[in-house]
């Protein structure tokens, strides 16, 4: 069984290897990068070994962030915004409090992110307010599953981050056909590549299964797909500029959030 502790001396490690690369290397972003590494990837960890109050935690604050970037590239007002934030965050509480609710608690969700526009009667944008909203809702709210899931997901995410990292350089290094015209600078080289070294993180961590595999090979890149999708959408480049050495914070979990939802799927 997967555990914090049994993954804490790989992430560890994986920094202070990290951290020697990047010296080595004397470039100022990959340094940046490292530095935000640096101080997230224990604040995330030591949540997560508080169990299901640290790792509910995390997950509220990382959907309450995400939702107020995704409402930035979709345009959406502050209501929009703040309604579309609460139904993720009570569907996060639901998974950590009332497990068998959660289908409800998102449903209950999706009307009240429907209602806003219709009772502010906009005939103009309401549709864009709409499809915005229940998008985000149904994109957003699978971080609720990192409760459930616990070591799982934390495991996951280690897992697709690298393959992410792969994917840049090989694609970068090998060249070959584009993976998709969303996404011109992903080729189906680096894309192999990201899912092979993807795997053989999951074998060290002890955490490969069919379930974690295809998330990890298939769930990852559908999950940056589909914000670069988003993103073409909304003519921007990142999804924020706060995160040093990511832009925004959708742009660090773009690939968890599919993974997630593919994991949940075949589990």
């Amino acid at each position: 069984m997967i555990t914090v502790a049994s993954l804490a001396p790989y992430l560890g490690g994986a920094l202070a290897l990290g951290g020697i690369a990047v010296a080595a290397s004397r470039r100022r972003e990959l340094l940046i990068r490292w530095c935000a590494w640096a101080v997230g990837v224990p604040l995330v960890t030591g949540a997560f070994w508080w169990g299901r109050p640290g790792t509910a935690a995390v997950a509220i604050v990382v959907g309450v962030i995400a939702v107020m970037e995704f409402g930035g590239l979709m345009r959406l007002g502050w209501t929009d915004r703040v309604v579309l934030a609460a139904a993720v965050v009570s569907v996060v509480l639901a998974a950590w409090l009332a497990p068998g609710q959660v289908l409800r608690v998102v449903a209950i969700g999706a009307l009240a992110v429907a209602a806003v526009p219709l009772l502010a009667g906009d005939a103009d944008h309401g549709l864009h307010r709409l499809g915005a909203g229940l998008l985000g809702l149904a994109w957003l709210s699978v971080l609720a599953a990192l409760v459930p899931l616990g070591a799982s997901a934390l495991a996951l995410f280690v897992a697709v981050s690298v393959a992410d990292i792969v994917a840049y350089f090989a694609g970068r290094g090998l060249g070959g056909p584009r993976l998709s015209p969303l996404s011109p600078a992903k080729r189906w080289s680096g894309t192999l590549a990201g899912a092979a070294a993807g795997l053989g993180v999951l074998v060290v961590l002890s955490a490969l299964s069919w379930p974690m595999a295809v998330a990890v090979a298939v769930g990852g890149p559908a999950g940056d797909l589909l914000e670069s999708m988003i993103k073409r959408g909304a003519q921007a480049k990142d999804a924020g500029r706060w995160l040093p050495g990511s832009g925004g914070l959708l742009d660090r979990i773009d690939s968890l959030l599919i993974a997630l939802a593919v994991l949940l799927v075949l589990s």
